[in-house]
Parts: C-alpha cells; sequence; structure tokens
C-alpha cells in the first residue's frame, strides 16, 4: 500500500515523523514482541532448576533468539495461522496461539523438537500480550518518544535563556498587564515540560505473568515446589537492562493486567501535550501580535490567494495533533482500567492503537520543534508595544506608596489610569504632586515599563 492510500495520516501524511514507530506499534511489531516474549519465557523455564525442561545449548538458545528478527514474510505466516490457516493447521482466529504455532514451525526441524510444548507452557494469552505491550511501550516512549519531548523542551529552554533580558507586555483577561520578559514567559513552559518529562523518565509499568485467572493455577500444578511469585519477578527483571522505563511484576490481577499504570502513564503523556498545546496557542498569538517573526520558508506558500503570507501552521499543526493524542489518550485511560469480571476482550483493540496516539504525539513535538526553528523574537516591536502601555507600571507605583504610607494609593492610581490613555509624562505630574521626599519621587520616576520586570531574570537563570 502505497501511503497516499493510507487511512490514517500517521501511517500516511506524516509518515516521516511517525515511521520509527511504526517498527514497534504495527500488526508485525506486535508478532515480533510477542515472539520475543514467548522465546525468552521458553529460555527461562530451560534454565529452572525444578522445571524439567532440558537445559539448552548455546547454538539453541541462539536459535530461539533468532526467530526475534521478524521479517514481513515471518509475519505473513503468523497472520495466515490465525485467518486462513498454514500447513496442516487449521486458522485459528486467535493472533497469540498463531504465535505459537509460528515458533513451533519454525523450530520443527531443529534439535528442540523435542521441546515444542514448552512454548507457551501454562500461560495465558494475556501472560504474552501484556508484556509484549509492556516492552512496546517501554521501547516506544524511551528510544523516540520521550527524547523527541526532551529535545524540544531543551529547545523551549534555550530560547528562555537567550531571551531573558527581552521585556514584554504581559497580558491577563487579554488586557496589558504588569511586564515580564519572553524569556521568563518561555521558561514557565519549559519547567512545566520538564515535570512531566521527569516524571515519565522514572516510570514503571506493571506486568503480569500469573495465568488464566491470576492465580497461577496451571503453573502450580504441575510444579506445586516452585516458587512461581521469585519465578515472575526475576523473569520481568531480565527484560529491564538498559531500559529508561522498567517493567515490574503485578501479582495481585485478573486475567489481565489491571492496566492503572498504563492509565497514570497516558495522563501523564496527556499533561506533557496539554502544557504543549498551551505554548502552541501562545507562539501564534505572538505571531499573530508580530511581537514574534517567521522566517519566510524558499517555496514554501502560505496562502492560495494571498502571495503575502507566512502563517504559523507548524505550531497549529502541533496543537491539532497533541489535541488528537489527548483525546486517545483520555480514551485508554478511563477505558484500560474497566474490565467485566475476571476480563472481557474490549481492551483488546484499544491497545493496538497505542501507536496512534504516540504519533500524533511525535507529529506534535516534531511540529512545535520545526515552527521553533524559524522564529525570532521581534525585540524592536515588543519594547515599543509595550512602552505604548506605561499604564503597567501603576502597580509599582501604589505598591511603593504603600511602602511609605501615602493614604489610598491604589485609589488615586485607579482614578488616574482606569479606562484612560496616558502617557510617562501624565506619570511625571502625578509623582510631582506626592507629598513625599525628594528621594522617594526619583525612586518612582525611575521606574519604566522596560525595568518593571521584577526578578525574571534571575527566575530564568536559577529555576
Amino acid at each position: 500500500m502505497d501511503k497516499l492510500e493510507a487511512i490514517s495520516l500517521v501511517d500516511g501524511r506524516y509518515r516521516r515523523y511517525t515511521e520509527p514507530l511504526a517498527d514497534i506499534f504495527s500488526e508485525k511489531g506486535l508478532i515480533r514482541y510477542r515472539v520475543k516474549v514467548e522465546g525468552e519465557y521458553l529460555l527461562f523455564l530451560s534454565e529452572h532448576p525444578q522445571i524439567e525442561t532440558r537445559k539448552f545449548s548455546e547454538e539453541e538458545r541462539s536459535l530461539v533468539r533468532r526467530l526475534y528478527d521478524v521479517s514481513t514474510e515471518d509475519a505473513g505466516v503468523v497472520k495466515a495461522f490465525e485467518v486462513k490457516g498454514y500447513g496442516d493447521i487449521k486458522p485459528t482466529n486467535h493472533d497469540v496461539k498463531a504465535v505459537e504455532y509460528f515458533m513451533k514451525y519454525k523450530l520443527k526441524y531443529s534439535s528442540l523438537e523435542d521441546s515444542l510444548e514448552w512454548i507457551h507452557f501454562a500461560l495465558t494469552s494475556e501472560d504474552v500480550n501484556n508484556l509484549a505491550y509492556g516492552l512496546m511501550l517501554s521501547d516506544g516512549l524511551g528510544d523516540i518518544i520521550l527524547p523527541s519531548a526532551q529535545e524540544l523542551y531543551e529547545t523551549i529552554e534555550g530560547l528562555a535563556q537567550r531571551y531573558k533580558d527581552v521585556p514584554m507586555l504581559s497580558r491577563t483577561h487579554g488586557q496589558p498587564a504588569s511586564p515580564t520578559t519572553f524569556g521568563k514567559e518561555f521558561k514557565v513552559f519549559a519547567s512545566r515540560s520538564k515535570k512531566q518529562l521527569d516524571q515519565l523518565g522514572t516510570y514503571k509499568l506493571l506486568v503480569k505473568l500469573n495465568g488464566a485467572t491470576g492465580n497461577y493455577d496451571a503453573h502450580h500444578v504441575a510444579y506445586p515446589e516452585v516458587d512461581w511469585i521469585a519465578f515472575t519477578r526475576d523473569f520481568v527483571e531480565r527484560f529491564n537492562a538498559g531500559r529508561r522505563i522498567k517493567l515490574s511484576p503485578n501479582f495481585v490481577t485478573t486475567q489481565i493486567e489491571p492496566h492503572d499504570t498504563y492509565a497514570e502513564l497516558f495522563d501523564n503523556l496527556r499533561r506533557l501535550n496539554t502544557i504543549l498545546i498551551g505554548f502552541d496557542q501562545d507562539m501564534w498569538r505572538y505571531v499573530s501580535d508580530d511581537w514574534i517573526k517567521q522566517k519566510p520558508v524558499e517555496g514554501e506558500v502560505g496562502s492560495s490567494t494571498m502571495p503575502h503570507k507566512v502563517n504559523p501552521i507548524d505550531f497549529e499543526n502541533s496543537e491539532g495533533n497533541l489535541g488528537i493524542a489527548n483525546a486517545l489518550f483520555g480514551y485508554f485511560s478511563s477505558k484500560l482500567p474497566v474490565s467485566r469480571l475476571q476480563r472481557d476482550l474490549s481492551d483488546s483493540t484499544v491497545e493496538r492503537n497505542f501507536g496512534v496516539a504516540l504519533g500524533h504525539s511525535l507529529i506534535g513535538y516534531k511540529s512545535t520543534q520545526k515552527g521553533l526553528s524559524k522564529v525570532a523574537v521581534n525585540e524592536h516591536k515588543v519594547i515599543e508595544e509595550l512602552e505604548n502601555h506605561p499604564e503597567v507600571i501603576s502597580e509599582a507605583i501604589q505598591t511603593v506608596l504603600r511602602r511609605e504610607g501615602v493614604e489610598m494609593p491604589y485609589e488615586r492610581l485607579k482614578e488616574l489610569t482606569r479606562g484612560r490613555k496616558i502617557t510617562m509624562d501624565d506619570f511625571g505630574r502625578f509623582i510631582d504632586g506626592l507629598n513625599v521626599s525628594e528621594e522617594i519621587r526619583e525612586e518612582l520616576k525611575q521606574i519604566t515599563p522596560t525595568n518593571y520586570t521584577g526578578i525574571a531574570r534571575l527566575l530564568v537563570e536559577s529555576q
């Protein structure tokens, strides 16, 4: 299928962004992770002194692990086992059983032919599935999503440092408010993003390996003397080497791991995306006000009819994709922790959409990053706009007058400024008419819209 024929833009229009995720979250990727879980489980059984699987040679162990390199042809064989049958095996209509039959088929004429029935021993399909999805999320986030989000955070942080001394007009309720600096406003989004990234970077996903209803029934009946809790703990831990997002066993489950940590993870990602949507919207407004200039790209068209336009399309694109991702994350978080009785299958089709949500997130991060690569703060315009609103220093003047014990300074400044267009000369005359010392008058006259930015620079540098 050509990507122009794809229904989803994740696999079509934006494939150039999302292709790394396809290796993990595609149908082929899911098959590969299932094969890996089944293979490692078989090897782990062969290592256990109390289980009667014979010890495998190094060549046999390598033979099992070579199965993890699932080709497109191999994935087609697995799908054949599931959908139409393969060889003398009728269609399973069961995707995990198809993986088991595939592995037996591939190993049938090897020295491991005597050990084929140890594949999938005592497991339910969800033991394989939840571990596979845990590994997929760990790899997708650790190797692709978080590095991209981290790069975006570092870009925003860099802009915070670059523009920490550029004063700008704030707006609260859309109205002119006490000045800030461009760098400090970038820093707000950098700081908020970092908190979410720090949480994501130390996350652990719960997984299970405890059979059809979570009690190790089949495991225990076959080998009652084995400590299956320790077995599970050790087996899960073998996957964690080198992982940023690690797996941890959940021992009290139904047939399925309850997915609570999935919900927490997706809520975490949704918070990060929400922060970046706010950033995209603010950047859109700054571009609209000409406070941020965009560099025109050679050959790029901003409008099919208005030749002059340079649109903030990257920030708009990011906002839209992050919104779609968040809608999916919100559904994942509300749906996945709910399962009828000991399990129903409604979570299965939902889990297959993890890559779609992560794909939209990745598109969003890349789009914002692209947008930031083409912009610069229009410092002249920003300062000019700030100086056109001298009324914003009324807060400063009334606060100093409160310090000096002057009666009702807020009310006097309100009468002077509210709903009126005033100038710095108006403030000068107001200050000259105050019953304060010459030293205080001089202090007040030193306050300007461009220097009334508090400790914005310190906040950018130290936080």
